[in-house]
């Protein structure tokens, strides 16, 4: 049976309650979000797996795996629309990136009970008492819906035409008078919706003390008439840097090593050269963006080290004042800055200009 796997990706994790959105809980080695897409794909050879990113993640999850990655809309639903554009095959198998230890034998069920149905859906009997609107409801008579869901691609297409936003697919399928096949789930299918959530069996491989190591390099020749800036401090000169931003050396070096220690790529992927809306952009505002993007994906910063090199200006009076505006931008204590010449070397021993070499080591926050 040809089947797409869609996995919805793209929340924005608010009520997990933690810097790092649970998409990017890190298991083993692997974001949660590449961890489920391996895992059900080693369940069944689906014929294509697409899944629905944040549009600032798109690049990294691009980066990460070569799975179909398609930008999400504000919602499930509308993430879900955009998916299904990509979806050729007669069924589609929809799951959330929280649904992360469904079972094989769920994937497995839900192909065997599609048969003339339009929809396979796994749900749980309820064991608590159910009160609604402050009456109590027969528990019997209640479900416990679960994903993933399995439908007749055709079907869900046309049962998400319409504005009526849904919690899944089997809801907008029903709505439409399509027929919806019911069968029993599974506790380890709990979705992670809350902090505490992440505490799944599937979950607790064994974690390794994994540290990667960055290195960033930026050189920038003078231009009189512009302010200097190094490690986002103004240094007292007559001229700055040539640049598309306000040039700071230091920072974009910084930058650099940040995103090869993370395997994001680099500065020049992010804010590139030729873009008007970094035209002067103050340079803190461009690490800031790195150090938030690193946070939500589940890094956390071990230590820095920044070697400027400079025949002019002078830098030992300003070296403290760097150190702390580094460790305020990046949330990191252990950050060293160094000062050295080139010997009247090249260009920069000739006075035309600065260097900068950064090294960063960076690790997974401790979360699961």
């Amino acid at each position: 049976m040809d089947i797409t796997l869609v996995i919805l990706s793209a929340g924005n994790s608010n009520r997990f309650n933690s810097v790092t959105k649970k998409q990017w809980l890190r298991i083993g080695n692997k974001p949660l979000w590449k961890f489920v897409a391996d895992r059900l794909n080693s369940f069944y050879h689906f014929k294509k797996t697409i899944i629905t990113a944040n549009k600032d993640e798109i690049k990294l999850y691009k980066m990460l795996s070569d799975y179909h990655i398609v930008e999400g809309g504000y919602s499930r639903q509308q993430s879900l629309k955009k998916a299904i554009k990509n979806v050729k095959t007669e069924y589609i198998l929809v799951t959330d990136v929280a649904r992360a230890c469904v079972p094989k034998q769920i994937i497995l069920n839900l192909i065997e009970n599609i048969k003339t149905f339009d929809c396979v859906v796994p749900y749980l009997k309820a064991v608590d008492t159910i009160v609604f609107e402050n009456e109590t409801i027969d528990r019997e008579k209640v479900k416990l819906i679960q994903t993933p869901q399995l439908s007749k691609t055709d079907i869900l297409q046309k049962a998400l035409e319409t504005d009526i936003e849904f919690t899944d697919d089997s809801s907008a399928i029903k709505a439409i008078g399509g027929k919806i096949n019911y069968i029993i789930g599974s506790e380890e299918a709990k979705k992670i919706t809350f902090k505490g959530d992440e505490k799944l069996s599937c979950l607790q491989k064994e974690r390794k003390n994994y540290i990667f190591t960055g290195n960033g390099y930026d050189i920038h020749q003078f231009e009189e008439n512009k302010k200097m800036y190094l490690c986002g401090i103004e240094i007292n000169s007559e001229f700055g840097f040539k640049a598309h931003s306000d040039g700071d050396v230091a920072i974009h070096s910084l930058i650099d090593a940040l995103l090869g220690a993370s395997g994001y790529g680099d500065i020049g992927e992010f804010f590139p050269d030729n873009d008007p809306k970094f035209k002067d952009i103050d340079s803190k505002k461009l690490l800031k963006y790195v150090v938030d993007l690193l946070e939500k994906t589940g890094f956390e910063i071990i230590n820095i080290d920044i070697t400027i090199i400079a025949e002019t200006p002078k830098l030992k009076n300003y070296k403290k004042e760097m150190k702390k505006s580094i460790q305020t931008l990046t949330k990191c204590e252990n950050v060293n800055i160094k000062a050295t010449t080139n010997e009247k070397l090249d260009s920069i021993g000739e006075k035309k200009g600065v260097a900068v070499i950064s090294t960063t080591n960076i690790t997974y926050k401790e979360e699961i």
